[in-house]
């Protein structure tokens, strides 16, 4: 047990931790993108792509994997969030959080040692100045710890065309629009992974 901060913590994990499954799944999507896996498919959606899992040195998450399992058709966040196989894939990552001290029962949400333990990632991980020399595992950590910043920063066309970070505003005031929960914002179809059809909000 403890109070978890020892744990060795994947991006996708922090995600949870920091800003919920939203998060968790974002990171898994992105991991996806830099793998080859997934690309932008229509406006505000996600679709497999062309490489081969398998051939992968390291083997994506098993969340990343339950995202992938869901793109044979293009699918928004909101519909991947809401998916049985993918939200099973999030209940059993939050085992182990919980059983380290990192989550409380029964509702499993972040506990004080895991909030603390998040901000000082963010603090010792601060926000990448560039994208260059920065490896696949780097951009991950960055979007795990700052969200739509680091979207908008290292995958800023995928992350756009994919819906997981906010258009720009036409005939605003600013160019774009503020997010209150960092990578949690993004669009989504109303058809399940499973099958159907719909199009994105």
């Amino acid at each position: 047990m403890g109070d978890g901060t020892a744990v060795r913590l994947e991006p996708h994990e922090m995600a949870l931790l920091g800003e919920g499954p939203r998060a968790a799944v974002t990171v898994a999507l992105v991991d996806l993108h830099l793998r080859g896996l997934a690309e932008a498919g229509r406006p505000g959606t996600v679709r497999a792509g062309i490489a081969d899992a398998v051939s992968a040195q390291r083997p994506p998450s098993p969340l990343a994997q339950a995202v992938h399992a869901c793109l044979h058709e293009p699918a928004g966040l909101r519909t991947l969030v809401k998916d049985p196989d993918i939200r099973l894939a999030v209940a059993l990552m939050r085992v182990p959080l919980a059983e380290a001290g990192l989550l409380r029962y029964p509702l499993l949400g972040a506990t004080r040692a895991a909030r603390r333990h998040v901000r000082d990632l963010r603090q010792h991980h601060p926000l990448p100045t560039s994208r260059r020399g920065l490896t696949d595992h780097e951009r991950l950590l960055a979007v795990a710890l700052h969200g739509e910043a680091a979207l908008r920063l290292l995958v800023p066309r995928f992350a756009l065309r994919a819906g997981l970070v906010r258009r720009a505003e036409v005939g605003g005031k600013g160019l774009l629009k503020p997010s209150s929960r960092g990578a949690n914002s993004g669009g989504g179809g109303y058809y399940s992974c499973g099958g159907g059809g719909g199009g994105a909000d």
